[in-house]
């Protein structure tokens, strides 16, 4: 018998964190996340997104044995920001065991009809601006980093337990070697002459305080319209400055000035996944001594910011940036990269990104369901 109970306590928590280490345990392609960092997603102390949302953790049993998990969410600032009573649903794990995924969701759905919510979708794990999806294409290779792997029957779970479609993300890949460089180049200096007073550089880390306002600036401008999307508050953007800081390669963190003003931003970052799977979850002393003799020795790098004010679209910065970091890259040694996640009907970043030698190689799917 199947019961879906709310997490209450430390050895409950520690039972929702451990299950996908479980889960995955023989799957040559799941990265363990740091366990140090995933309990610190959860602190409400430690994690600024919890200071506008609100959440119910929740654990399948059959008989004495965890089998499921899931987090029912409601974020007060996207309800805010885009006037509907939507929440969400992240941290799904489960065995094939679709009486198990009827019950976690019949728990979700439950919990946001309590809280007056009209639908719910996901997996946003726990928003759009960290993990989102159920991976739909590209089972037989490693998610980059910040990128979800999940097992293909979890949308046979989804689909029995009544939930549909919402959107379908890509993820593009990109092998330098195969870039068309002297088109983009030609192309990038089209732009250069066509906009005055431009600027393209990479992040000064020397001011990186007053470099993350720039970037937020134009995050919240740029993807305010986006499908899915809440501007993040000032704690949580520097947040995630602090946790990028010392991960990030100045030359892959390209601001765009026109007049001096910042109108677009990218942030590439390497792969840190080619690590985080020698690690199994640990940062102790062995970890710490890998990290440092592994980091020089990763060539993949994930594109994961690509933005541009609203007043400044439709003058190719977009292109002027990946040319930007495709050099950057290929004179540090990155042989390849990931461009993601784009939506399925963003038809225009999709053909820039085809135009400049990325195929799309991955697909993710997010779900919804009435309430």
């Amino acid at each position: 018998m199947i019961k879906a109970i709310p997490v209450k306590n430390e050895k409950e928590l520690k039972e929702f964190i451990e299950l996908p280490y479980r889960l995955y345990k023989n799957n040559r392609y799941w990265v363990p996340p740091l366990r140090r960092d995933v309990y610190n997603l959860f602190d409400r102390k430690k994690y600024p997104f919890w200071e506008h949302a609100e959440r119910e953790m929740f654990l399948a049993y059959r008989d004495k044995e965890v089998v499921g998990r899931v987090c029912a969410i409601v974020d007060y600032n996207f309800i805010e920001f885009w006037n509907e009573k939507t929440g969400y649903f992240g941290f799904f794990e489960c065995e094939n065991d679709p009486e198990a995924a009827v019950a976690l969701f019949k728990a979700v759905h439950n919990f946001h009809k309590d809280k007056g919510m009209t639908k719910f979708v996901g997996p946003f794990n726990p928003s759009t601006n960290e993990e989102v999806g159920f991976l739909l294409e590209g089972y037989f290779l490693e998610p980059m980093i910040m990128m979800t792997y999940t097992f293909e029957y979890y949308h046979k779970l989804a689909e029995i337990a009544g939930l549909t479609k919402a959107k379908d993300l890509y993820a593009f890949y990109i092998e330098a070697k195969n870039a068309p460089m002297e088109r983009l180049e030609r192309m990038c200096s089209a732009i250069r002459k066509r906009v005055k007073d431009l600027k393209v550089r990479p992040v000064n880390i020397d001011e990186f305080h007053n470099e993350v306002k720039k970037i937020q600036e134009v995050y919240n401008d740029a993807w305010s319209r986006n499908w899915g999307f809440v501007p993040m508050t000032d704690a949580e953007f520097s947040h995630i400055a602090k946790t990028l800081k010392d991960l990030i390669v100045p030359e892959l963190v390209i601001i765009v000035e026109i007049d001096n003003v910042p109108v677009g931003v990218s942030l590439t970052v390497p792969n840190y996944n080619f690590i985080l799977k020698k690690l199994n979850g640990n940062l102790n002393l062995p970890g710490m001594l890998k990290f440092l003799y592994y980091k020089n020795k990763i060539k993949e790098a994930r594109l994961m910011i690509m933005g541009v004010k609203k007043d400044y679209q439709k003058l190719g910065l977009e292109g002027l940036m990946v040319f930007e970091t495709l050099k950057a890259g290929m004179k540090l040694g990155y042989l390849s990269g990931e461009l993601s996640w784009t939506l399925e009907d963003n038809y225009s970043v999709n053909n820039t990104i085809i135009k400049m030698g990325g195929r799309l190689y991955k697909k993710y799917r997010i779900y919804q369901a009435t309430v």
